[in-house]
């Protein structure tokens, strides 16, 4: 009897003041990956950024290239050469020609190609930093919950050392004629329910673990350890009117957005243009061999040309072009539009999700964790004098599991609130 106690007073001890992680992940001697780490690394190493950002390299260089005229054409002509004798000298109008055009766009044209040019390739470099924000936002998301599972399986693992103590202590009270056999097999029973959601748990570790290691270009099969402790104080946010306006002034999303509004609206220009000709100019020169009837040796010719197009069909070419142009552009206003309402919207619910995962986290702090620890001291000191069922034991004890569960997944989520938060503002100044 004497010595069910002891271990009774020994399981008591471990549920209220064992902290220390025992997850295997924190044992290995693994260097832990903090957020920080992470973050760097993706922005270094991800393929996606990467691929997108030799895009964006390529858009800039066709500005320069649609913003000079066409290659000029360099031609040689044998003309008039009479077919019986094949002679370059027979003739009069028999001469060697080498010519030179060029094309000359209507002027206004060129300037305009190479605007709506630059504009698509800015927002290109707009949308490499978007992309960029995204990895960021998406890395700490995935690191956040595996720092949520390390923890709730610090939990369980302490969890099932205490089941174990208290087997041992409805055991020692069995044997004596204290206790009760079903006692002994309900809190077999809930061990091996810890059990299970340990091996949930590990699931979702590994899976998580996949998606970080594919986001900073791992193998999926690398181990990842992160620390065991971070700091869990929570800042002071700007408020939601602050974080719209930095974001309308910092999203890369809208500032692409714009500069595609701008491309489509030079490109109306553009097809407005089009109702204009363009033109093209040349000189030949003829070379000609033999004499005159009169004996003199015939004059080399020059020739100028001198050409433009006809746009006579303005109704099924011009006029549906402007119609396009102006389709597209009215498609990229509205599309600016629902971007800044998704953007609000993104702020709003990343605002209200960080200032409820961080109230939660206060209560269970400070209030709903503390209770629930006293509530299992005092039915442990109550079932240890006969006063308190075993199975009441293990409610008190399995709430307090979950209660310390749902702090770390609130704390978590808190956390990836700010990720997303820092996300769609576009800028990383989102606090006081």
């Amino acid at each position: 009897m004497i010595k069910g106690l002891q271990k009774w007073q020994f399981a008591a001890v471990m549920l209220l003041f064992s902290s220390a992680p025992l997850h295997a992940s924190a044992l290995n001697g693994e260097k832990p990956l903090s957020i920080a780490a992470a973050v760097a690394e993706v922005v270094t190493a991800n393929p996606g950024l990467a691929a997108i950002s030799a895009r964006a390299e390529a858009l800039a260089a066709l500005p320069d290239q649609l913003g000079t005229l066409p290659d000029p054409q360099l031609s040689f002509k044998l003309i008039n050469l009479p077919i019986d004798s094949f002679s370059f000298s027979q003739e009069g109008m028999t001469q060697t020609q080498v010519g030179f055009s060029q094309m000359l766009p209507f002027p206004g044209k060129l300037g305009l190609r190479q605007e709506a040019a630059e504009a698509m390739a800015t927002a290109a470099g707009f949308g490499v930093e978007e992309l960029r924000l995204k990895l960021i936002r998406d890395v700490k998301m995935v690191w956040w919950n595996l720092f949520f599972l390390d923890r709730a399986l610090e939990v369980v693992e302490n969890n099932q050392m205490l089941m174990r103590q208290f087997i041992e202590v409805a055991e020692s009270k069995y044997s004596v004629g204290k206790g009760l056999q079903q006692d002994v097999l309900l809190a077999q029973l809930e061990l091996s329910k810890l059990f299970d959601h340990q091996v949930d748990l590990e699931g979702q570790r590994r899976n998580e673990s996949i998606r970080l290691s594919t986001l900073l270009d791992r193998p999926t099969t690398a181990l990842l350890v992160l620390p065991n402790e971070v700091a869990e104080d929570f800042p002071t946010l700007r408020d939601e009117a602050q974080l719209m306006v930095l974001a309308a002034e910092a999203r890369p999303l809208l500032a692409a957005r714009e500069q595609r509004l701008e491309a489509a609206r030079l490109r109306v220009e553009l097809a407005e243009k089009n109702y204009y000709p363009d033109f093209s100019v040349g000189a030949a020169y003829g070379l000609r061999l033999g004499d005159n009837p009169n004996g003199s040796s015939r004059d080399d010719l020059v020739s100028l040309m001198f050409g433009m197009s006809l746009p006579i069909y303005t109704a099924t070419r011009q006029d549906r072009a402007v119609d396009q142009r102006n389709a597209e552009r009215m498609g990229q206003r509205y599309a600016l539009a629902d971007d800044h309402n998704r953007v609000e919207a993104t702020i709003g619910r990343a605002l209200s999700d960080y200032q409820r995962g961080r109230e939660k986290v206060d209560l269970f702090k400070t209030g709903i964790i503390p209770q629930a620890q006293q509530t299992v001291a005092s039915m442990l000191a109550g079932y240890q004098v006969n006063k308190v069922d075993f199975l009441n034991v293990m409610r008190a004890q399995i709430t307090l599991y979950n209660y310390e569960t749902q702090y770390w997944n609130a704390f978590s989520r808190a956390r990836q609130a700010i990720a997303r938060l820092a996300a769609a503002v576009g800028e990383e100044a989102i606090y006081e």
